[in-house]
C-alpha cells in the first residue's frame, strides 16, 4: 500500500519486536557476537551491503542510527544519508570526501560562517583554493571554473541574507563541466525541497534544526548519489565522523511532526512577513514579493517555505536596532533556529561572514528571525512594540 510522506513519518520504524511505537535507544562500543563466524559473517555481509546497517563495532552505528538512516534516505530520494554529530559536520565531511590538495571548491557568497571559513581558510592549509561566486550572477560560478575544479558549494536560500538562486542552472553547469556539486538544504528541508532529485551529488541538511525541532539536539545529515556514495563512505569511516544513538533516537521523534511543524512555520511566517513588508525602511528577506527575482526562484523549486527571514534595516544607529532586537519579549536571542520558539539576532559581521558580494549601506544593518510555533497574532504585536524603537 503506497502512502503519502506525511502518513509514512508516522508510521514508520514501528518496533513491534518491543512493543514500542519509536525504536529503542541502543548504545554500544562492543557490538557482541556468539561466535568469531559470527563476526566474519557480518563483516562479509557489510561488504556486499555497506547500508545494510551491519556492524561489527560500535563507531560504525547501531540499529538506532540505522532506522533514522532508512528515515531519511526515503525522506530524501537519495542512495544513502551518512549522519554526523552536527549540521557543520555534514558540512566538513561533504567538501572533505572529495577534495584533495591542488583542487579547487567555488562556493556561494553567502554561506554559513563557518562554511566560508572552512573554505576560504581552513583549506589553504591542505593547499585547496577556494572562490567565492555572487549567488545572483551564476557567471561568476562559470567564468572561475578551471580543470582543477572538482566541487561546487551552494547553500540555498543565502545564510541570513536569504539569496535564493537557479538550482536548475547549477547543476547544469556542473553536468557540463563534470564537476560534483553539493547544497546546504538546511532552510527548506527536503519537505519543500528535494536536492538529490533534482540533480545535486550531495544534500546537506542540519538536523539540529528543523529535524530535530525542540532545539535540544545537535545533529547534522549528508545525503548522497550512488555515484559520490564510496568517497563518502570511506571518509565518514576514516574520520570517524558518527551520529550518537542517543541523538538518532531524538532526531527520529522530531521527524514524526517535522510535517506538522513546518506546515505552521510556513503559515505563522507569511502571516508575520504580510506584517513587516509595510514598512518603508525594512527590506524583507523572504520570498514574499511576486515580481521579484527570490520570489521566482523559490517558487521553481520549493514546494513551501520555512521560518526563517532576515531583515534589512535602515536605521540612524546601530544601538537602535539591538535596543530594538533586545525589547523584544516573544523572541528569544540566541544562535542555530529551528526550534518551536521564535528567535531573533543582530547580525555582526561575524554571523554575515565575510562577503564578496553583499553591499550595506553604512545606514544598513541585518536581523534574523526564526518565527516558531506560537500565535502570529502575538508575535506581531511583539514586533510591533519594539519597532517603535528605531531611529
Amino acid at each position: 500500500m503506497s502512502v503519502s510522506f506525511k502518513t509514512f513519518l508516522k508510521h514508520t520504524a514501528k518496533d513491534f519486536h518491543n512493543q514500542s511505537v519509536n525504536p529503542p535507544v541502543v548504545r554500544a562500543s562492543t557490538i557482541i557476537f556468539k561466535t568469531m563466524q559470527d563476526i566474519r559473517r557480518t563483516q562479509l555481509k557489510a561488504k556486499k551491503n555497506p547500508t545494510g546497517g551491519h556492524f561489527d563495532y560500535g563507531r560504525q552505528g547501531t540499529s538506532t542510527t540505522h532506522i533514522l538512516e532508512k528515515i531519511l534516505t526515503k525522506l530524501e530520494e537519495s542512495y544513502h544519508v551518512f549522519l554526523t554529530p552536527t549540521g557543520f559536520g555534514a558540512v566538513f565531511l561533504a567538501m572533505f570526501s572529495i577534495l584533495r590538495p591542488g583542487d579547487e571548491v567555488i562556493v556561494a557568497d553567502p554561506v554559513y560562517s563557518p562554511t566560508r571559513t572552512l573554505s576560504q581558510d581552513f583549506l589553504k592549509d591542505f593547499n585547496i583554493k577556494a572562490i567565492f561566486y555572487n549567488p545572483h550572477d551564476l557567471k561568476t560560478l562559470e567564468k572561475n571554473i578551471t580543470k582543477n575544479t572538482k566541487l561546487i558549494f551552494v547553500e540555498n536560500p543565502g545564510s541570513n541574507t536569504f539569496e535564493f538562486q537557479d538550482l536548475g542552472k547549477i547543476i547544469s553547469i556542473a553536468k557540463k563541466y563534470k564537476i560534483l556539486s553539493a547544497i546546504d538544504n538546511t532552510w527548506g528541508t527536503p519537505y519543500f525541497l528535494k536536492p538529490i532529485k533534482l540533480g545535486f551529488d550531495m544534500s546537506i541538511v542540519s538536523a539540529t534544526k528543523y529535524y530535530s525541532g525542540h532545539s535540544d539536539v545537535m545533529g547534522g545529515t549528508l545525503a548522497v548519489n550512488k555515484k559520490v556514495f564510496n568517497k563518502v563512505y570511506n571518509t565518514q569511516r576514516i574520520t570517524g565522523l558518527r551520529l550518537s544513538p542517543d541523538d538518532a533516537y531524538l532526531i527520529t521523534r522530531g521527524l514524526r511532526t517535522l510535517d506538522v511543524r513546518l506546515d505552521k512555520h510556513r503559515d505563522n511566517a507569511k502571516k508575520v512577513s504580510g506584517f513587516l513588508s509595510k514598512f518603508k525602511n525594512i527590506k524583507l528577506l523572504y520570498p514574499y514579493k511576486k515580481d521579484s527575482f527570490n520570489f521566482r526562484m523559490w517558487k521553481k523549486y520549493y514546494s513551501g517555505a520555512s521560518g526563517l527571514m532576515g531583515l534589512r534595516i535602515k536605521s540612524k544607529s546601530k544601538s537602535s536596532v539591538v535596543k530594538c532586537v533586545n525589547s523584544l519579549k516573544l523572541f528569544g536571542h540566541g544562535y542555530s533556529w529551528g526550534g518551536f520558539e521564535s528567535l531573533a539576532l543582530h547580525q555582526n559581521v561575524r554571523e554575515q561572514g565575510l562577503r564578496s558580494f553583499l553591499k550595506l549601506a553604512n545606514n544598513e544593518y541585518i536581523v534574523r528571525l526564526h518565527i516558531g510555533l506560537e500565535d502570529p497574532d502575538d508575535l506581531i504585536a511583539d514586533i510591533k512594540q519594539a519597532l517603535k524603537h528605531l531611529k
